[in-house]
C-alpha cells in the first residue's frame, strides 16, 4: 500500500480544521504519542491532532483519505499490543477532548459517553447513581473508554458479568472516507441487518473512529466478599478453579497470580506507596486465587463464601484469608492490578496473553513453563482465570538482544500454538496489534483472514485507518 507523506501544504489544511493549538508538530512532542506499553517500540508520527468533535475528525478523515496519508487513532496510550501505534507515520488522531460523560439515563439504565472519557471516572460517575459498568481493565484509572471498546477488554469482573461489548449498544463512528454513521440503534434487541456495532468491538480501531458510544448499565451491587486462597501449585489452583464454577457458583472475580507476581508486585507497591503491604501472602506456596462474590444479601454471600471454602479443601490449600476490612480488600486488588506495571518496572517484558476453556488451564500453564525452560527464559503468570484468560509476562533479564529477537519470539510462538491446541486463541483482551500479528495464521485459517480482510477493505478501501494492524 502507497501512502502520501504529509506536505506543508497538508498540514496547513489539518491545522485549519482543529486550530494550531490542537495540533502537536514538534518532535518531542510527537514521540510521546509514538509509543505505548507494548515492549519498547516507537514510531514517530508526522502530526499529532486533537480534534473535539465528530465533524472535526470527519474533515480530517476526508482529507487524509484524499491524499491516501495513514492515520492512525488513539486513547490513553495503555495498549499491550502496539495497537494505536503509528508504523506508518502520518496522522495520529488522539481523543484526549472527546472526555465529557454526555448522560445518563437512569430510567434505561444506558449512558451516553466520549471516547476518552478515563474508564474508571464513569465507572464512578454511573456509581454515584447507584449504577453499575462492570468492565475493569488493569489500567483503567488511566485508560480510554474508547479504547476499551476498540480493544473489547475486559478484566477481572469479566468472568460473571461480560466484556466491554457486552454493554455496548450503538456507536457514533466516522468511516475512513469522513462518513458519520450510527451503528445500531438504543436499544436492548435489534435483529435489523448485519450488527455493525459488534463488529466495531474489538476491531482495534481499523475500520472507523468512535465518536460517542451508549452503553448499557446494571444495577450496582452492595456487598462484597473477597478470599484470598494459597496453593500449593498453579495447577492445583487452577483445578480448584474449574469446580468451583461446577459447584455452581458465580464469582464476580477469580483471579489468578504465582508467587513470584505477589512477591515482585509487593515490593512495587510499597516502593510507590511508601507504605508496607500487611496481607500476609504464605510461603511455601506456589499460587494464590483472588475469589469474589458480590450481591445485596450477606446470608448468601457467606453462605456462598463458605461453599467456595468446602470446594477449594479438597485441594491442595493452604489456609484461606478472609479479607474483612475494605482496607484488606483494597490491598488485595491494588497488589493484582499492579502485577502488570511491577514486572514491567523489573524487566522489559513482552506481555502476552491468550485463553483456553478453564479446564485446560492446568496443561496450559505447564505447558508455557516447560517452553520457558527448553527456550531459556523466564515467565511470569497471572490473571482472569475464571473465565481462562491467563496473561503471559516473558521477562527479557539478562538475554541476549539477538536471542531476544529470535528464539524468544520462537517460544512465543509455541505458546500461541499449545493455546490453540488446547482449544483456546492469541488474545482474550489485548487484541492483535502489531505484537501478535505475525501470529495470526496460527489461530485463523486463510478462509477467516481473507474474509476479515475483505471486511477491512469495504470499509477502508485505500487502506488508511491504522495500517499494518492485525494482518
Amino acid at each position: 500500500m502507497a501512502f502520501t507523506e504529509v506536505t506543508t501544504d497538508i498540514t496547513g489544511r489539518l491545522l485549519s480544521i482543529v486550530g494550531e493549538s490542537n495540533a502537536i508538530l514538534d518532535e518531542e512532542g510527537r514521540y510521546r504519542y509514538g509509543h505505548d506499553e507494548t515492549e519498547d517500540h516507537s514510531f514517530l508520527p508526522d502530526v499529532v491532532l486533537k480534534p473535539g468533535t465528530a465533524e472535526e475528525v470527519s474533515a480530517i478523515m476526508h482529507l487524509c483519505n484524499q491524499y491516501s496519508i495513514p492515520v492512525t487513532p488513539r486513547g490513553g496510550g495503555t495498549g499491550l499490543s502496539g495497537g494505536a501505534l503509528p508504523v506508518q507515520k502520518g496522522v495520529v488522531i488522539s481523543m484526549e477532548r472527546f472526555n465529557r460523560i454526555l448522560s445518563i439515563d437512569e430510567l434505561n439504565l444506558q449512558a451516553t459517553v466520549e471516547p476518552g472519557v478515563i474508564t474508571e471516572v464513569f465507572q464512578m460517575a454511573v456509581k454515584e447513581k447507584g449504577l453499575f459498568y462492570p468492565p475493569d481493565p488493569a489500567s483503567r484509572g488511566s485508560c480510554f473508554i474508547g479504547g476499551n471498546v476498540s480493544e473489547n477488554s475486559g478484566g477481572p469482573k469479566a468472568v460473571k458479568y461480560g466484556v466491554t461489548r457486552d454493554y455496548v449498544l450503538n456507536l457514533e463512528v466516522v468511516l475512513p472516507n469522513g462518513d458519520i454513521i450510527w451503528t445500531g440503534a438504543n436499544v436492548l434487541k435489534n435483529s435489523t441487518g448485519y450488527n455493525l456495532t459488534q463488529l466495531m468491538c474489538g476491531s482495534e480501531g481499523t475500520l472507523g473512529i468512535i465518536t460517542k458510544i451508549v452503553f448499557k448499565l446494571r444495577g450496582y451491587p452492595q456487598k462484597t466478599v473477597l478470599l484470598l486462597m494459597p496453593f500449593v501449585t498453579s495447577a492445583e489452583a487452577c483445578r480448584a478453579i474449574a469446580e468451583i464454577f461446577r459447584s455452581g457458583i458465580t464469582p464476580s472475580g477469580m483471579e489468578f497470580f504465582e508467587r513470584e507476581a505477589a512477591m515482585k508486585t509487593i515490593s512495587y507497591v510499597e516502593k510507590i506507596t511508601n507504605a508496607r503491604v500487611t496481607t500476609p501472602f504464605p510461603e511455601n506456596m506456589d499460587a494464590y486465587l483472588l475469589c469474589e462474590l458480590d450481591g445485596n444479601d450477606d446470608e448468601v454471600l457467606m453462605r456462598d463464601a463458605e461453599r467456595v471454602m468446602n470446594v477449594v479443601e479438597q485441594f491442595m490449600v493452604g489456609e484461606v484469608l478472609f479479607a474483612d476490612t475494605e482496607a484488606q480488600k483494597d490491598e488485595l486488588w491494588k497488589i493484582r492490578r499492579n502485577i502488570s506495571p511491577a514486572v514491567k518496572a523489573y524487566s522489559i517484558n513482552r506481555a502476552e496473553d491468550v485463553v483456553v476453556p478453564r479446564g485446560n488451564l492446568p496443561a496450559l500453564i505447564n505447558g508455557i513453563k516447560e517452553i520457558g525452560r527448553s527456550v531459556g527464559f523466564n515467565s511470569v503468570c497471572y490473571g482472569h482465570l475464571g473465565d481462562g484468560n491467563l496473561h503471559v509476562d516473558i521477562l527479557k533479564e539478562n538475554i541476549s538482544e539477538e536471542a531476544w529477537n529470535t528464539t524468544v519470539v520462537e517460544g512465543i510462538g509455541d505458546i500461541f500454538k499449545l493455546a490453540v491446541s488446547l482449544g483456546g486463541t492469541l488474545s482474550g483482551e489485548h487484541g492483535i496489534g502489531i505484537a501478535k500479528r505475525p501470529y495470526m495464521p496460527i489461530a485463523m485459517r486463510e478462509a477467516n483472514l481473507v474474509l476479515m480482510r475483505g471486511i477491512k477493505s469495504a470499509f477502508d478501501p485505500k487502506g488508511i485507518l491504522n495500517p499494518g494492524k492485525i494482518f
